[in-house]
């Protein structure tokens, strides 16, 4: 797409580092090649389109990337070490990848390397991983991962973990088990940002109670334009001015579209009549090939995105927002942002709006990485 608006979006990606929040990419290759981290490097050529994928070099250069936080994300159906092993090997992955593509990719664990590596011309390469069940209830655990790059810990996935409740699982503790709040305590402590998507709301207030250092959702939207429980109510969303945090809105067709979380609900309902769990992904992959419903799916639009983006804008303002596409970690995306090529069209849609590329540029990527270096003070505070 060439518009002027795209164009200077693509000015700006030129200079200011696009710092998406979260890729699934580490596990779609996993899934394609096995869990030996050796193997899957060797065997994924991100030169090349690949084919049913969302992200590659090429795509990523067209998109502008300048960082991404790759998700090692592991299914909740892994737990203790199980889980813990799952974890390590998505993050030896991660590095190896960065270690096969030089010229492309640049690891980065604080803000500053990641401006060095955008200005080196690479794409820095951050890890945060997806979900508590990670470490098992070991803050030592938690510890090494930090100690090998990860930056970030998405505090639940799909289901809750024993000392949080999940978005998408029924409640048990309440938000933030006393563990919880030592688990926040700690990724204050090493500079871990604390991640919020996938939580339950309850979670996220009990988390923002406890933490001192600002808090990032990597992936979820805005509730008030979408009725979907992975997406972050207003009154929550008011606190992230108060705490410096950052909403990287997500483009999850389920989670931007009023029509598509509707459908989606129908689907939950029809799977529960049968003893089915929506929030197993596999079981809801599984599930959909039969469904007679998924003929009745909507399509998301780039349009579903920026009004979560506006709306956000309005409720905590542009200092408080970012991006975190989600890509590779859902079948579709939606028309106009369908692979990591979309963001230029995504910024030149808000520069038609009357966002100054000032605003964009913060939306894009200075706001994340604000965060990230706020988190690193409080950690250097600390020690």
């Amino acid at each position: 797409m060439h518009t002027p608006s795209v164009d200077r979006a693509r000015q700006l990606l030129a200079r200011t580092p696009l710092v998406d929040g979260h890729n699934d990419l580490p596990w779609a290759l996993r899934d394609r090649h096995g869990s030996v981290p050796a193997v899957t490097a060797a065997r994924s050529d991100l030169h090349s389109h690949l084919d049913g994928l969302h992200t590659d070099l090429g795509r990523l250069r067209s998109g502008g990337v300048g960082a991404q936080f790759w998700s090692v994300y592991v299914p909740c159906q892994l737990e203790g070490h199980e889980a813990v092993s799952a974890t390590f090997e998505q993050v030896e992955l991660v590095h190896r990848l960065v270690a096969a593509y030089p010229a492309d990719l640049g690891l980065a664990t604080t803000a500053d390397q990641a401006e060095s590596v955008f200005a080196s011309g690479r794409i820095a390469s951050l890890i945060g991983a997806e979900g508590g069940h990670s470490i098992a209830g070991s803050l030592g655990v938690l510890g090494a991962l930090h100690r090998l790059g990860v930056r970030y810990m998405t505090l639940t996935h799909n289901d809750n973990t024993p000392w949080a409740d999940s978005a998408t699982d029924e409640p048990a503790v309440g938000g933030l088990s006393d563990f919880g709040r030592e688990v926040v305590a700690e990724m204050n402590r090493l500079g871990m940002l604390v991640d919020l998507s996938h939580v339950a709301a309850t979670t996220m207030r009990d988390a923002l109670d406890a933490t001192t250092a600002p808090v990032i959702f990597s992936h979820s939207s805005c509730r008030a334009v979408t009725e979907h429980p992975r997406n972050v109510p207003d009154d929550v969303l008011e606190r992230l001015r108060g705490n410096g945090g950052v909403l990287m809105v997500t483009f999850v067709p389920r989670f931007v579209s009023p029509a598509i979380a509707a459908w989606d609900a129908r689907m939950a309902e029809a799977m529960a009549a049968v003893g089915r769990k929506h929030a197993d992904l596999a079981d809801r992959e599984r599930f959909y090939e039969t469904w007679e419903g998924r003929h009745e799916q909507p399509v998301a639009t780039l349009e579903d995105v920026v009004a979560h983006l506006e709306h956000a804008r309005e409720v905590v303002g542009v200092d408080h927002i970012g991006i975190g596409g989600d890509y590779d970690g859902c079948p579709e995306m939606p028309t106009g942002l369908t692979d990591v090529g979309g963001y230029p069209a995504l910024l030149g849609a808000l520069l038609d709006r009357g966002w100054s590329e000032d605003d964009c540029a913060k939306v894009a990527g200075r706001n994340a990485l604000r965060v990230l270096r706020c988190a690193e003070e409080v950690a250097d505070t600390a020690e």
